[in-house]
This record gives structure tokens, sequence and C-alpha cells, in this order.
């Protein structure tokens, strides 16, 4: 006998994939492209700060706002729209420190209650933080202002440990990685609370890609490989559109219900 599931629940679970490594693998890129794809844009490209950020923010709108429209997961928007979300969210780390002159400890302070406090307005709302169970539009809004404030955060520590704290790129990053290896192991190892362990390490792979993207970037005098952002986000880009390709057609981040 097949279980009953909510017509409007399918549809939703349909636009959210499947947590497998093929997620976790494009994640980490996304977070790199959108290190390095701010950059590009603002230094690179003279965007500045100010046309960078109005600019990605409205191309951000359009996508999103097709996202929500959608009534199934498709894989190359949703993880457009991650991308999107990835450099906006670097972006406003990047303006409040760099155009406002508030201090990466603020930021990442700020960043941090921002986030506990979706995470606090979702729970009182919907009862849960799964992202299993996302079937409602109030429910993916949340998802997505989660989103992005891990992404505004996760740019804010990455900022504060591989510079402000001088522990440069490739410390950090061996850094974050470790703590994504703790929290990988606390949920394979000792069944630590799923979506618990899913929104930490959502948290750490930003500044874990963001932290590669810098040291393989940057140039050699400030601790990186000196390879360019433009080198470095065509890299990720590239890599990010041929397994969304791949997980089109073999549909491996969807889950059927029987």
């Amino acid at each position: 006998m097949k279980p009953f599931v909510h017509k409007d629940a399918m549809q939703m679970l349909n636009k959210v994939p499947e947590v497998t490594l093929y997620f976790w693998v494009i994640k980490i890129m996304c977070t790199t492209v959108g290190e390095t794809a701010a950059d590009f844009l603002n230094v690179d490209l003279n965007f500045g700060l100010t046309g960078t950020s109005l600019s990605i923010s409205a191309i951000l709108a359009i996508f999103l706002a097709l996202q929500l429209s959608c009534k199934k997961y498709v894989p190359w928007l949703y993880w457009i729209v991650v991308v999107l979300i990835s450099v906006v969210g670097t972006l406003i780390t990047d303006n409040l420190v760099d155009n406002f002159g508030v201090a990466l400890e603020t930021t990442t302070i700020a960043f941090s209650l921002a986030l506990l406090a979706t995470f606090v307005a979702w729970y009182a709302s919907e009862k849960t933080l799964s992202i299993h169970t996302i079937f409602t539009k109030k429910r993916e809004l949340f998802y997505w202002a989660a989103i992005l404030f891990t992404f505004a955060l996760g740019t804010a520590a990455g900022d504060l440990a591989a510079e402000g704290l001088s522990l440069g790129y490739a410390k950090s990053a061996l850094i974050f990685g470790g703590m994504i290896g703790i929290v990988t192991i606390a949920y394979y190892g000792f069944k630590a609370n799923a979506i618990t362990a899913f929104w930490i390490a959502y948290i750490l792979t930003r500044p874990l890609g963001a932290s590669i993207g810098d040291y393989l970037s940057q140039s050699v005098a400030n601790g990186g490989l000196g390879l360019g952002t433009a080198v470095t986000n065509m890299m990720f880009f590239t890599a990010i559109v041929g397994l969304v390709i791949y997980l089109t057609i073999s549909r491996q981040d969807v889950k059927e219900i029987a």
C-alpha cells in the first residue's frame, strides 16, 4: 500500500535536492564561485561594490522568483539561485566591512544573530527546520532566508579567520574542513541530530569554500597561489555546470516517492 503524501508536499519536496555527496560538493564549489565572482566583478571588471551589489541582487530577484514559482525541483534553476545568493551574501558582508567600516567581529556576531533569529522564527511558525518538509511557500522563504544569512555569516567568519586573525587562507580552509569532519563524525558515529548537523555543516561550507577560493585566486604575496579570480571562477563554475547536467540526467539527487 502506498503511503499517503499530500500533493503539495510532493511538489515542494521535488524542489529541494536530496542531501548527497553531490549536494555538498556542488555547495562548496558554489561558495567558492560566490567569493571569486564577487571579487572578479568588483575589482577586475571595476563594477565596484555598489554596482556589483545592485546588478547581482537584481539578477537574483529574477531567478528567485522563477524558483518560487516552479512546481518541482529543477537542478539548474535551484543551483543558479544558490550561486547568486552566495555572491549576494559575500557582497553584503563586503559592503558592511569595506564601505561602512564595520568590523569583521561585529559582522560575524550580527549575522550569527540574524541566522539564529531566522531559525527561531522558522521553528516557531512551522515546528521544524527540516529541508525535507518544505511544502509551503512560507517554508521555502524561510529556507532561502536562512541560506542567505549562512553565506553572509560564512563570508564574515572566513575573512575574520584568514585575515582578521592572520591565519591565512590555507590554514583557514583546513580548520573549517576539520570542523566539518567533526560534524560528520558526530552525525554518522554518534547519531547526532540530522537537522542540527545539516545546518552546522551548511554554515561551515561557506568559509571553507571562500578560503579555498581565496587561496587559489589571491597573489602569492598575499598567501595564495596566484591563479586569479577569473581562472578560479571559471574552473569551479565549469565543474558546477558539469555536475548539474549529470544530476539532471541521472536524477541522483531526487527522492522518488513510492
